[in-house]
């Protein structure tokens, strides 16, 4: 999967995603964010033809060299591409909170300036394996949605809720307002993970991968956490970093999984 242009965001940006598995996951579980299928003539797949009339969504012939054009000469796409409407995956900060239950004491994770979309979509991935609630997204300088999002994901892109946000900051203000306690994921942090009970609402932060967090959002932060590492590694990337903190959170929270 790749993006037609640029990961700026935009409500008219296109991403295109293919391969059958990636369509089938959109369509069963987002069927909205599809705009326009192609299909090359030797795709015979009778369930995804029917689902595709039944969803009213158009199909086109894919022709013999479009579909390098479009998803990338190495994609291997199976004759199958579609475009979607990365903006109709985002929801806002206020619908989402409107149904949250935080006597359930939920987690979400806040991305501050992630860059590579591939972090952005195994974040994603490891949010919904271990329960977190949401996955918050900055408009500004930070890696929207994209077809690499969305692969890397490996579908959950479209199953667990992703919401656009603001500024990082004013959103912290927002999520402790509502009792949440924020937690910055820095390699020097004052708490050690394992340490924490997670007792409460929680936001996790993720920072840049190479500048971390923010120095204003990590002192908006209720507790800083590091996670402890032989000391041959001096730190994890910014996706593996995620995974590692949203098991520990899950180990406190099995009801979420």
């Amino acid at each position: 999967m790749r993006p037609k242009k640029s990961a700026a965001r935009g409500a008219k940006e296109k991403v295109y995603i293919y391969g059958k598995h990636a369509l089938m996951e959109a369509l069963e579980s987002n069927a909205r964010v599809i705009r326009k299928v192609f299909l090359a003539p030797e795709v015979k797949d009778q369930i995804l033809r029917d689902l595709l009339e039944k969803l009213k969504i158009p199909t086109t012939p894919l022709g013999g060299g479009q579909g390098k054009e479009l998803a990338g000469r190495d994609a291997v796409h199976q004759g199958v591409i579609a475009i979607m409407d990365p903006a109709a995956l985002l929801i806002s900060l206020d619908t989402f909170l409107e149904t949250l239950d935080t006597k359930e004491n939920p987690a979400v994770v806040v991305l501050g300036e992630v860059q590579d979309p591939h972090n952005v979509g195994a974040i994603i991935r490891s949010a919904a394996a271990f329960g977190l609630s949401a996955v918050l997204i900055p408009e500004h300088h930070q890696a929207g949605i994209t077809g690499v999002v969305v692969k890397t994901s490996a579908g959950m892109a479209f199953r667990i809720p992703l919401i656009s946000i603001g500024n990082v900051n004013h959103t912290l203000k927002i999520l402790k307002e509502k009792g949440f306690w924020t937690y910055g994921l820095a390699m020097r942090g004052s708490t050690a993970l394992s340490a924490e009970a997670f007792d409460a609402p929680t936001a996790f932060i993720i920072g840049n991968e190479g500048a971390g967090i923010r120095e204003k959002t990590l002192e908006a932060c209720d507790v800083t956490l590091s996670i402890p590492m032989h000391p041959r590694t001096e730190s994890l990337n910014a996706a593996v970093s995620a995974a590692v903190v949203f098991y520990e959170w899950s180990k406190k929270h099995p009801e979420a999984l």
